[in-house]
């Protein structure tokens, strides 16, 4: 990968850096070469980012261009925003008070390279406002206030007016900024790609257990990769990686959204992308997507505070009321009656404008087609819980869950899976269960999930390691096509 430090004069920067080619902003801007490069880095080290100067069109150009800049045009807005101030110091928290506790000043200025403190007095407050704004070189001015200390003056700085005494040390801290985010020169590096592989060790509804996990990462081995299991505490190490393969609980409104957005803008090969997790996880969302592309559904209705007494005459009782974001069972309601009924949905709209009503479909258990890459991966039959109408029984005490039996592709009806494939493919080339329902002659989807259920044991009972060893290398042969999931 080409590494481009753009700079308003070539001799702004101090030093040649391996494998980092130091270029004008004209050149960046007008060279058609630079163009034409498919994988680069830029790190825009202009004199002014200021709207529509030459730094600003070299980010925007970078964007464009695919060349992941830092800084992006986005933070140069912020940069530039009156509340920046304001905002930033909403999002540092109580951190300047603790890095400052022991500051005799009533004045503490920074400067700061790469996210790194020049007097290496406050290294997590500097790592924390690089992380925030992302750019290169920062200046920030702290005051002491009456109960806590006040942000007052933040800006970007140049490295044209870079200190003698500071050279060094921002040409450290950039050298171990390309080393930690994997910014690697043209010159070839004999590296295997590495995946990161997302969990929450405290979750009891994991979508892998723990023997799970263990066969991805072997299988990893296997088709050449190195894996690293990390968890929510190791955000800030994300896109250190080549790949992230989310093995957490997903929604839109988490920290499982916010990464899967962070790596992919990084250019990583994410399962599942963030426009996957956002299409998934709303049902009011998929029933107009399957609706319009004429895949078969239970007879469903989209339900508000204006069309309550349209629900029985449309669906018939009993029937089921599905919040749009709900998951494992949860925020599905069976109503058996029609006085029950007002008083279900109404619960239901305090937390959403819109409901989903469908028709209820009893059957022995559902079908889950798991789709990667637009093929079918493995077929199971998820049968109900004991005494249930659902695969997952909530109790006060307890979760009890049905069993699980595994067929191979072959041996699953052919509707069944050519209908899931319809409806996964709608959503994108990732990872997805597709849950469907088969009544007499007639097979309908229920829902679309990303982020889909591998328990050693279960979704694994046919394809064995084979399984583990397919999801990892679509991972594979993404990197080495520098491509991500597009959904």
């Amino acid at each position: 990968m080409n590494v481009f430090f753009v700079v308003s004069d070539p001799g702004d920067w101090p030093a040649d850096m391996t494998g980092v080619t130091v270029i004008s902003d004209r050149s960046y801007l007008l060279d058609p070469a630079c163009g034409d490069t498919a994988t680069a880095r830029v790190i825009n080290l202009c004199r002014s980012y200021a709207y529509q100067t030459a730094g600003y069109y070299v980010s925007l150009l970078a964007e464009a261009r695919g060349h992941h800049p830092v800084p992006g045009v986005g933070v140069m807005k912020d940069l530039h925003s009156a509340s920046l101030l304001q905002e930033v110091g909403e999002k540092l928290g109580t951190l300047p008070d603790c890095s400052f506790a022991l500051t005799r000043e009533d004045v503490v200025d920074l400067d700061i390279y790469f996210g790194r403190d020049a007097h290496g007095a406050h290294p997590h407050l500097c790592a924390r406002l690089f992380d925030l704004l992302q750019s290169p070189v920062l200046h920030a001015r702290f005051e002491r206030g009456s109960s806590h200390w006040l942000l007052c003056r933040i800006e970007a700085g140049s490295v044209c007016a870079l200190p003698e005494a500071h050279r060094a040390i921002a040409l450290q801290a950039a050298a171990d900024y390309l080393k930690e985010h994997r910014i690697r020169g043209s010159a070839p590096a004999a590296r295997k790609p590495t995946i990161a592989i997302l969990h929450d060790p405290g979750d009891s509804e994991t979508p892998s257990n723990q023997e799970a996990l263990r066969k991805f990462r072997e299988a990893a081995e296997l088709v050449g990769m190195d894996t690293e299991l990390v968890t929510r505490r190791d955000a800030r190490r994300v896109t250190e990686y080549d790949g992230l393969f989310i093995r957490a609980t997903t929604n839109v409104d988490h920290y499982t959204y916010q990464l899967s957005r962070q790596a992919t803008e990084a250019g990583m090969v994410v399962i599942d992308d963030p426009d996957s997790i956002l299409r998934c996880t709303n049902k009011i969302y998929l029933n107009e997507l399957l609706g319009r592309h004429r895949v078969p559904t239970p007879r469903t209705l989209v339900v508000h505070r204006g069309n309550i007494d349209h629900i029985v005459p449309a669906l018939g009782l009993p029937c089921i009321l599905k919040q749009p974001d709900g998951a494992f069972s949860l925020g599905v309601v069976k109503v058996e009656n029609e006085q029950d009924l007002p008083g279900k949905v109404e619960d239901m709209l305090r937390s959403s404008e819109l409901v989903l009503a469908q028709e209820f479909l009893p059957t022995e258990y559902d079908w889950r087609v798991g789709v990667l890459d637009r093929r079918p991966l493995f077929v199971c039959k998820y049968f109900m819980a004991p005494g249930h109408w659902q695969i997952i029984k909530h109790e006060p005490q307890q979760v009890c869950e049905g069993r699980t039996e595994a067929l191979s592709i072959g041996e699953a009806p052919d509707e069944v899976v050519s209908t899931a494939l319809q409806a996964a493919n709608l959503i994108g080339d990732g990872f997805y269960g597709v849950d469907l329902k088969q009544v007499g002659g007639q097979v309908v989807v229920i829902e679309i999930n990303d982020n889909p259920n591998v328990d050693a044991g279960n979704e694994d009972a046919v394809l064995s390691d084979a399984l583990y060893r397919e999801v990892m290398g679509v991972f594979r042969k993404r990197i080495e096509t520098g491509r991500g999931s597009s959904a």
